[in-house]
């Protein structure tokens, strides 16, 4: 594990190195992981957008026809919450305001009655052998989550750190909807808070995600790994843009 971190590490310092960036390159990576990063959440959850489809939707705001409207809404309510990040990337600390606030930009348009409120109602995950906590326990487990994140972060290395903050939002499960997509926006935000790049998962490796979240109920090591050769990836690739 140690090796990969490194690796994440010295990349980390070739990425520093070319920092800063002109107005006008920042404003395009940024605009550049907007679109990549709604497109493969919302891909992972079985939105049926292509990468350029989204970068229509976002830039453009032209509907693409054939495709249902609740997948056009979701490419904005994550865009929406992706730059909300920007915002608030400044705080030190993760509150539980803006999970809650997270889930509301995403879905509103969707369903504004659940938009940043806590199921009432048992859930479960297709395919997944372990319960999910029942809905008198999330304001509890959401509250404790947050010290817990800190803790992390104290202890750990941030890709690490922010892996484990996204496997415990998915195994709390505390929104109707979305609890995916808010979970891989909280482990970016830490990241981006720490100075690391964003982690991309690509839609081809949805079965190899799912997997190494499912054994992360008993041992968090193999997703934390999958997790750092995401943000790797996504590293290497914001390189090559660069090189």
């Amino acid at each position: 594990m140690q090796d990969i971190f490194s690796l994440i590490d010295s990349l980390r310092g070739e990425i520093n190195r070319l920092r800063p960036l002109d107005v006008v390159s920042l404003k395009q990576i940024r605009e550049y992981y907007r679109i990549g990063l709604t497109y493969s959440s919302n891909a992972l959850e079985g939105n049926s957008l292509t990468e350029t489809e989204t970068k229509i939707i976002l830039e453009d705001g032209i509907t693409v026809g054939g495709k249902p409207v609740k997948h056009h809404l979701e490419a904005l309510g994550h865009s929406d919450a992706f730059d909300y990040l920007y915002k608030i990337i400044k705080n030190r600390k993760i509150k539980e305001s803006n999970l809650k606030y997270l889930h509301k930009l995403f879905y509103f348009r969707i369903d504004p009655k659940w938009a940043g409120k806590y199921r009432k109602q048992k859930a479960i995950i297709t395919g997944s052998r372990y319960p999910l906590p029942p809905p008198e326990q999330l304001p509890m487990l959401m509250k404790s989550l947050i010290p817990r994140i800190e803790q992390w972060r104290k202890e750990k290395h941030p890709v690490e750190a922010a892996a484990l903050a996204h496997r415990e939002l998915v195994f709390i499960h505390p929104f109707n909807d979305g609890n995916g997509r808010v979970a891989r926006l909280l482990m970016n935000f830490i990241l981006l808070q720490e100075g690391y790049n964003i982690a991309i998962i690509p839609p081809v490796l949805r079965a190899e995600y799912i997997q190494s979240l499912e054994k992360a109920h008993e041992n968090p090591r193999d997703f934390i790994l999958f997790i750092a050769n995401s943000v790797k990836e996504t590293q290497q690739d914001y390189l090559r843009l660069f090189s």
